[in-house]
C-alpha cells in the first residue's frame, strides 16, 4: 500500500467515519432475520427502522432493557425507550416515523513516515423520516455531508415506493442499489472498490419481487447522483441487480451484478459477485463475499470480504474481518486488511463502536494502523 493510500485511507476515516448507520450491519441473521425489511423501511437495508425494528432492538439487542419476548415485540410495536425521542411524542406523529442519529467519533491513525493528529470530532446528526399508508412508502434522510470546506446539508437519500401487489414493489429517488451484502462499515473492500460507500447513490428506479424464500431486486438509473447534480461528467447508465435465496432461516445467498457505461473520466465497468451468510448458531453470523470487478479486456480486479460475528454476552459483539483487494495487472494495488472490531448494545439504540484496521501490501510492505471509537446514538 502507497504512503499517498494510507493517508488517504485515515483522512478517509476522518472525513466519513468508518462505520455508517449500525443498524444496516446483517449481524442478525443469527436472530433467524434474513430480509432488511424485517426491521427497516429500505428493501436494501439501513436507515429508518419500522415499529417493529425498533421494538425488537429493545428485545433482541440491547443489554438492558428488554421487556419480554420478540413476540411482545410484534405485537405492541414501538412504546417506550425505543421509540422516537423515547415516546415523547408517541401516537402524535402518525402514520409518520421520524428517527434522529448521532455518531460522536474518534480517530488515530498511524503509517511509516506519515500520520496526522488524533481527531476527537462529531460525525453527523441526521433527521430520517417515513410516511407510510397500505400501498406508499416516502423516505427521506438529512444530514451533513462532509466536503472539503467542512461540510454541507443534504439530502442524500430519499425515494417513494409504491407497493403494485403482495410481494412486489417499485421505488424511484436516490438510493445505494442493491449489490451483495450492506456491511455497515462502508469503508470495508465490498463497498469501497465496488463505488458503493456511503455517498455513492443514484438517482434510478427499482423493482422488487418478493416470494417466501426468494428476493430480486432490479435497479436502473442514469448516473450517481452527486454527478447528475453537479453535472460533472461523471454521469453514466448503471444497472443493478441482486437476487437473494433463503436456503433456511439462518442461510443465504446472494448473487449480484452491476454494470456502469464508460464517462469521459472513466472506463466501463462490470462487477459480479456471490455472497454467502451463514449463522450456525443463534450467538454466530458469518458473511463471504467474493466479487470481480472487470473494467476492459485485460483489467481484471478481484475482492473477497469475510466476517464473522459472535455474541460473546447478549448486546456484545466482536467482529473478525479479514479482506482482501487484488488485479491482475499490477501488484503494487495489491491490498490486505484485518479488521478486529468490538460492538457493544448497552441500552436500546445505544451502539458503541471499537475497531482496529491494519492495512498492508505484501509487495511494498508498507502498513497503516488505524483505531476507531465511534458511538451511535439512535433516537
Amino acid at each position: 500500500m502507497s504512503r499517498a493510500t494510507s493517508l488517504a485511507l485515515g483522512l478517509g476515516l476522518i472525513s466519513t467515519g468508518a462505520v455508517g448507520n449500525a443498524h444496516a450491519e446483517p449481524t442478525f441473521l443469527s436472530k433467524q432475520y434474513t430480509r432488511c425489511t424485517a426491521c427497516h423501511y429500505s428493501d436494501t437495508g439501513g436507515g429508518l427502522l419500522t415499529p417493529y425494528g425498533r421494538s425488537l432492538s429493545r428485545e433482541a439487542i440491547s443489554m438492558l432493557g428488554a421487556r419480554g419476548t420478540e413476540d411482545d415485540a410484534a405485537n405492541e410495536g414501538a412504546a417506550g425507550e425505543e421509540a422516537f425521542l423515547g415516546g415523547l411524542l408517541d401516537g402524535v406523529l402518525s402514520p409518520l416515523a421520524l428517527g434522529l442519529s448521532l455518531r460522536p467519533s474518534h480517530l488515530r491513525f498511524a503509517t511509516s513516515g506519515h500520520s496526522i493528529p488524533d481527531r476527537n470530532f462529531f460525525m453527523n446528526l441526521d433527521l430520517l423520516a417515513a410516511y407510510q399508508t397500505d400501498r406508499w412508502t416516502l423516505y427521506g434522510e438529512v444530514g451533513r455531508q462532509p466536503t472539503p470546506d467542512g461540510g454541507i446539508l443534504d439530502s442524500y437519500e430519499h425515494w417513494v415506493s409504491y407497493r403494485i401487489r403482495d410481494g412486489l414493489r417499485v421505488r424511484a429517488g436516490r438510493f445505494l442499489p442493491a449489490y451483495g451484502i450492506r456491511l455497515a462499515d462502508h469503508t470495508a473492500f465490498s463497498r469501497q472498490f465496488l463505488g458503493l460507500a456511503q455517498y455513492d447513490q443514484l438517482y434510478g428506479v427499482e423493482l422488487s419481487v418478493s416470494t417466501e424464500r426468494t428476493l430480486l431486486q432490479v435497479a436502473a438509473s442514469p448516473g450517481p447522483a452527486d454527478a447528475i447534480v453537479d453535472d460533472d461528467g461523471g454521469q453514466a447508465f448503471t444497472t443493478a441487480g441482486r437476487v437473494q435465496v433463503d436456503l433456511n432461516s439462518r442461510s443465504v445467498l446472494a448473487g449480484s451484478v452491476l454494470y456502469r457505461h464508460a464517462t469521459g473520466r472513466s472506463p466501463w465497468s462490470t462487477d459480479a459477485g456471490l455472497a454467502v451468510g451463514f449463522a450456525p448458531t443463534p450467538r454466530v453470523t458469518t458473511w463471504t463475499q467474493v466479487d470481480l470487478r472487470t473494467r476492459t479486456a485485460s483489467n481484471h480486479a478481484y475482492i473477497v470480504t469475510h466476517q464473522t460475528s459472535v455474541e460473546t454476552l447478549r448486546g456484545v459483539w466482536i467482529r473478525v474481518s479479514p479482506q482482501v483487494y487484488w488485479t491482475d495487472h499490477n501488484p503494487l494495488l495489491e491490498k490486505r486488511r484485518l479488521v478486529l472490531g468490538v460492538d457493544f448494545f448497552p441500552r436500546t439504540h445505544w451502539h458503541l463502536n471499537l475497531s482496529y484496521y491494519r492495512d498492508r501490501n505484501p509487495v511494498s510492505d508498507r502498513s497503516s494502523r488505524t483505531f476507531l471509537a465511534q458511538l451511535h446514538v439512535y433516537l
